[in-house]
């Protein structure tokens, strides 16, 4: 599995492929990934023209370092295999993967992508939107030790439709709840569902607070207004950053050396802070390296 624990992810926004103003819109966005859309954004009469547009897009570039992904087909489509075979080939990050249902789809696509390119980096990112994927998540999240596995995207509007139910957050938390367990055990990052209203950002802000609380890696966008927002929701702010600091200088300060506790401006200090400290530069790091 690739280790892309400390890319940032704050902000991923999804842009119709078969626009070719929001791709070129894109290149200009402090979005820290931008997801070529195939599927939901684009009709059925307009999927080939679709993927040409996105691999012809990767493939001239010029989007920095954003991290680009292409959300694919679906499974039980007739696009899938060809979407496949494309992507591979282009200069895409990640290809995400909607309807996942269970650990085989992650190694169906996972050999598909060997097939193709077995020397590739790319990533395989996998939308959890129906039902039968958070029964199934823990299987799910395993595959990320043998498989392209690295990232589980949450997608409610589907669940909801799937399960009958109203748009309700607090319906999901379960399903949160798995879901993030399940990655952190295996290694397999989480990004948030999207917030369909866009014309909200005090709605939106509150949402992207929580789901940081809940440990959530970044939010899907569906729209560029929610990427300021979002970025500063995802990162550390100068507060925890100076904590971390002082609990990574005091480990390191010869005083406290081969001692499992200590006190850091008065509070008890262990080392699973230590651990949490590091965490916590490394994102910062990896931010202020991705806007330079």
């Amino acid at each position: 599995m690739t280790d892309t624990n400390f890319r940032p992810r704050r902000s991923c926004l999804y842009m119709p492929a078969s626009n070719a103003r929001a791709l070129e819109k894109a290149k200009t966005l402090p979005a820290d990934t931008v997801i070529l859309d195939l599927e939901d954004a684009v009709s059925p009469d307009a999927k080939e023209d679709a993927r040409d547009a996105a691999c012809n897009a990767l493939a001239e570039g010029g989007y920095g370092r954003r991290e680009m992904v292409v959300r694919v087909n679906a499974m039980d489509t007739p696009w899938l295999a060809d979407d496949i075979k494309a992507v591979c080939a282009s200069k895409a990050d990640a290809i995400l993967v909607p309807k996942v249902r269970g650990a085989d789809d992650i190694v169906e696509i996972s050999d598909m992508m060997d097939g193709v390119h077995a020397d590739s980096v790319l990533q395989l990112w996998a939308m959890i939107e129906m039902p039968i994927a958070v029964l199934n998540i823990v299987a799910i999240a395993k595959t990320a030790a043998t498989t392209r596995l690295t990232n589980f995207v949450m997608g409610f509007n589907d669940l909801a439709k799937e399960m009958r139910a109203e748009q309700d957050r607090a319906l999901f938390t379960p399903a949160i709840a798995q879901t993030i367990m399940a990655g952190r055990a295996f290694g397999v990052n989480i990004l948030d569902s999207v917030y369909n209203d866009f014309k909200d950002p005090e709605g939106f802000e509150q949402e992207c607070r929580q789901a940081k609380a809940f440990g959530f890696d970044g939010k899907t966008l569906i729209h560029p207004s929610q990427i300021e927002i979002a970025n500063r929701a995802f990162a550390p702010d100068a507060d925890k950053i100076e904590e971390a600091q002082a609990i990574i200088a005091a480990f390191q300060d010869p005083a406290n050396a081969g001692k499992g506790v200590i006190t850091v401006n008065g509070k008890m200090t262990e080392l699973l802070h230590l651990e949490q400290a590091n965490q916590t530069m490394a994102m910062a790091d990896a931010i202020k390296a991705a806007s330079q």
